[in-house]
């Protein structure tokens, strides 16, 4: 039985160490006080007895557990980020522990009356009369992905500590800067070794996810001309007002907050501008590889079109292929999927295969060779004040770290 009291103490030791990080470093990792967790969980990694365990220059962690039986077993791996989303500050964060839950409203913070309700957050009431860690409404948790973390090691001590359970040889990896695209980038799938691996990086209990979007970047500026404004006329050029009608003439409805499923999307997330120049950035996501190209067609022909109204040089765009669905590198090796659905039935747990409407390092590590499915983590509200996690959601995770584990070493012998 995993203890509770354990697992909360584990995870509150994770999220108060700040490891936000910053998409404009050029380092790896991004921050440096993300270093702070990664030499925390090298040691705690080799307490409980895990063996190669390392930490590479860029502070990629990654440890072994040995296999315990005779028969070949396929080597499997389990893959979290230690660092947290720069959306919402994760600094001083103050965990609080909401025992036995009752499904009315938790008061985060009650001197700026910070509220999270289920009146606006459903999903709470699944949760009724379980152990639930929330914030105290000033900062966000790390459930993403700290609950991952204390997912894994909490399986391979559990493991260890249970020798009775058989499995093959398991690799564990710790990565950072998941949350600014990197997570991946410098992670040696090679020296891994792993058939396939999977990510502790999914939401509420249950997920189980092999499909992805395709994501690019796009950076697109417009150059004005800034004339005094009594004296402009048929001289100046603003730049904001052709940035509106880039802005106007993309589908109105294909944005974040009125798409859903494999619905894709345009997002501005960013416009700074003056008359003399307006830069927007854009992501752009699409599930369908054809969508997905189409879209990155309309922005440039939006642009090509624009500068014939207004002058071959006023309009340039920069756009950046950042990540692909890793359905195409799932979809061949399926059987690796089918035990983490076979594990979770075993323990009771509904599967709910869906597609990510996001991207994490399994997408990437599919494409440099390593098979990857993404597991629920437990977590809900990512990446602002009103996150928080179930407990139990992070020891059934746990439980199916360790069932993945014994199936598949079960499997190999049976074949």
């Amino acid at each position: 039985m995993i203890s509770k009291a354990h697992i909360i103490k584990r995870f509150v030791s994770y999220v108060t160490v700040d490891t936000e990080s910053d998409p404009e470093s050029q380092t790896t990792p991004s921050t440096e006080k993300q270093w702070d967790l990664a030499n925390q969980l090298t040691e705690e990694l080799k307490r409980i007895g895990m063996q190669d365990v390392s930490i590479d220059k860029n502070a990629y962690i990654m440890a072994t557990l040995p296999s315990n039986v005779d028969h070949e077993v396929p080597t499997i791996g389990f893959i979290s980020h230690f660092d947290t989303s720069p959306d919402f500050t994760g600094k001083n964060v103050k965990p609080q522990i909401i025992e036995n839950y009752n499904g009315k409203d938790i008061v985060l913070n009650e001197a700026e009356n910070i509220i999270l309700s289920p009146d606006y957050f459903e999903d709470l009431l699944q949760y009724k009369g379980q152990t639930i860690i929330t914030t105290d409404g000033t900062t966000l948790l790390g459930a993403d992905d700290k609950a991952g973390i204390c997912e894994i090691i909490s399986a391979m001590e559990y493991l260890i500590n249970h020798p009775e359970i058989k499995h093959g040889k398991i690799r564990v990896g710790f990565t950072p800067d998941e949350e600014i695209g990197r997570g991946a980038h410098k992670f040696d799938v090679e020296k891994f070794g792993a058939e396939w691996a999977y990510t502790m990086d999914g939401s509420q209990i249950g997920e189980l996810e092999y499909e992805n979007f395709n994501a690019a970047g796009a950076v697109v500026k417009i150059k004005g001309k800034i004339v005094h404004p009594g004296y402009a006329k048929g001289k100046m050029i603003n730049s904001m007002y052709i940035a509106t009608e880039f802005i106007n003439s993309l589908p109105r409805m294909e944005t974040p907050e009125h798409t859903t499923g494999y619905q894709g999307f345009f997002h501005l997330h960013n416009m700074e501008g003056d008359v003399e120049e307006t830069t927007l950035k854009y992501i752009i996501r699409d599930h369908d590889s054809g969508h997905f190209e189409a879209r990155k067609e309309m922005m440039q022909k939006l642009t090509n079109e624009l500068n014939s109204q207004y002058g071959s040089e006023v309009i340039s765009i920069e756009i950046s292929d950042q990540y692909f669905n890793m359905r195409e590198k799932i979809e061949p090796v399926m059987h690796i999927v089918d035990i983490a659905e076979k594990a979770m039935k075993a323990l009771d747990i509904e599967p709910l295969i869906k597609a990510i409407r996001g991207g994490t390092d399994g997408s990437q590590l599919s494409y440099m060779g390593l098979p990857c499915p993404n597991i629920f983590a437990g977590g809900h509200n990512f990446h602002g004040r009103y996150e928080y996690v179930p407990v139990e959601s992070i020891i059934k995770a746990t439980e199916v770290i360790c069932k993945i584990a014994e199936l598949t070493a079960e499997e190999a012998q049976n074949e």
